[in-house]
């Protein structure tokens, strides 16, 4: 008997506390700053698959969110579930918590029975805010979770969400914001066992931060500067 899956995010979530969320944020977002959204149609919609974002600071995960075509589920580190204003944001939106550098079982089966059941998921595969535009190192996560689905990655930049874009906002200097999607990716098979199969998925993790090196300026790139795979067109 094929396994069902029953993941559902609360419907009041997705029906009252997201779109509130979504018309609140982008209408601040705005208000605070030029914001410009490259490669909207590269979105697969009304299907899933796994969004893999750069993480400099706090305020990507909800630019990326809020201004994504559709809805997306979304992980995010515990600590945000305490934090003021954070929490309430998290909360609202039904985010899944992440309980950083452990192994959790059941985190990973309610991803992956998200994904199964057809819901997107905005994903940051560093694992960590880097605090500066580079690029840190993935996690091999996102290449567990792909294996696990066989969904393909839309790798996206995001340029400007740095430490310092609330005081420059509030200054009044309107730093500009950018997401800059690229096409959705399939990641090469993993195979091997023990040692042999985690680097392949360090290999297939690599591969979607290389994707979003691409997508990047080049003071954004960091450790994928040397191996960053740019678009055949221009984002």
């Amino acid at each position: 008997m094929p396994v069902r899956y029953e993941y559902q995010a609360a419907q009041w979530r997705r029906w009252l506390g997201r779109p509130l969320i979504r018309f609140s944020l982008r209408l601040l977002f705005h208000i605070l700053a030029p914001v410009k959204i490259i490669g909207k149609g590269n979105v697969p919609l009304r299907q899933a698959y796994i969004v893999a974002i750069n993480h400099v600071s706090l305020y990507d995960p909800p630019f990326a969110g809020v201004f994504w075509p559709e809805q997306v589920e979304a992980m995010g580190a515990v600590e945000v579930w305490s934090r003021p204003g954070q929490s309430l944001l998290a909360r609202l939106w039904g985010g899944i918590p992440v309980h950083r550098g452990e192994y959790d079982r059941a985190l990973f089966d309610k991803v992956i029975s998200a994904l199964r059941s057809g819901y997107p998921l905005l994903i940051a595969p560093e694992g960590e805010r880097s605090h500066k535009p580079g690029l840190q190192c993935a996690k091999p996560g996102i290449a567990y979770l792909v294996e696990q689905t066989g969904l393909p990655v839309v790798p996206v930049g995001i340029v400007g969400t740095t430490d310092d874009f609330w005081q420059k906002a509030s200054q009044g200097k309107r730093p500009p914001l950018e997401m800059r999607i690229g096409k959705p990716i399939h990641l090469p098979p993993v195979t091997g066992k023990g040692s042999q199969r985690r680097a392949a998925r360090q290999r297939n993790a690599d591969i979607v931060m290389a994707h979003i090196a691409g997508l990047l300026p080049e003071e954004y790139r960091g450790v994928y500067a040397d191996s960053a795979i740019f678009p055949a067109e221009a984002p």
